[in-house]
């Protein structure tokens, strides 16, 4: 009853946690493309094809339903996977719906015409490729109207949350908020759109101010996959070993992945 959780790197740990706590009798296999991150950088071609890379390892683990950790994942690579490639037996759902659910307070199936919502303001900050993908606008287009989105693409942060320099990682947010706060100067709320940015949630949140509210991913993804499961049963994978998977160096991987959530993790090489 495997279910599989992918990122470019240590971020979707952050997903993997909170689905964990939600779903504790649910082995999760999650495999870290460590050995090519960060994917903010890369073009959608070549996410697409390491994204299908890793999911078909996780096909092979034994889960049918793979969630993509990875808001460049899921923003250059989901819809084409979905639409031309993923099996007929399998699903690999991405990590905007929840948030698009939570922003416009819809569920994702209600396909009535975009309708006006109560957040006109909102501040995305996400990689690079994420930005360049538009995909969160694209997507929230569907649904709400008059919505302004301001994207601030926050290069370097990943790499210094991945190599756990917080005081790096701090200087970056702080930078980064003020540069959309220049284009935006009063947002009313704020999309961490990448899985590692969890973890710098109260820096972001006091760059911002108390006034604006800030939308994480994790626990919003959690709800998101225990509510599908339960509609779905089918897509329980037939593995029944939790697991952590990499292509980078597994001793390296695991004792930041420790550092990362604070716990002991191990990882293996996929």
């Amino acid at each position: 009853m495997a279910v599989g959780v992918f990122d470019s790197g240590l971020g979707g740990l952050t997903v993997l946690d909170a689905v964990t706590r939600r779903l504790p009798d649910v082995p999760f296999v999650y495999f870290g493309d460590n050995a090519h991150a960060p994917y903010g950088v890369r073009d959608a071609d070549d996410v697409y094809e390491l994204t299908v890379a890793a999911t078909e390892r996780l096909f092979a683990a034994g889960c049918d339903l793979v969630i993509l950790a990875c808001n460049t994942a899921s923003a250059a690579a989901l819809r084409r996977m979905q639409e031309s490639w993923v099996p007929r037996d399998k699903r690999v759902l991405g990590v905007f719906v929840p948030l698009i659910e939570a922003l416009t307070e819809r569920r994702w199936g209600d396909n009535s015409p975009p309708r006006e919502v109560a957040v006109k303001h909102v501040a995305l900050f996400a990689t690079p490729a994420t930005v360049r993908s538009r995909a969160f606008q694209r997507e929230l287009a569907f649904r709400a109207i008059g919505v302004d989105v301001e994207a601030q693409a926050c290069g370097g942060l990943v790499d210094a949350i991945e190599e756990g320099d917080m005081i790096l990682a701090e200087a970056l947010v702080r930078s980064h908020v003020d540069a959309l706060k220049r284009k935006m100067p009063d947002p009313e709320a704020a999309i961490l759109g990448c899985t590692h940015y969890p973890l710098m949630q109260e820096v972001f949140q006091d760059a911002l101010g108390p006034e604006v509210a800030v939308y994480s991913q994790a626990n919003l993804v959690a709800d998101a996959l225990a509510d599908y499961l339960k509609r779905h049963p089918d897509m329980y994978g037939s593995g029944s070993d939790a697991m952590f998977l990499t292509t980078g160096d597994p001793r390296r991987v695991s004792g930041h992945a420790t550092q990362f959530l604070r716990r002991e993790i191990s990882f293996i090489s996929a």
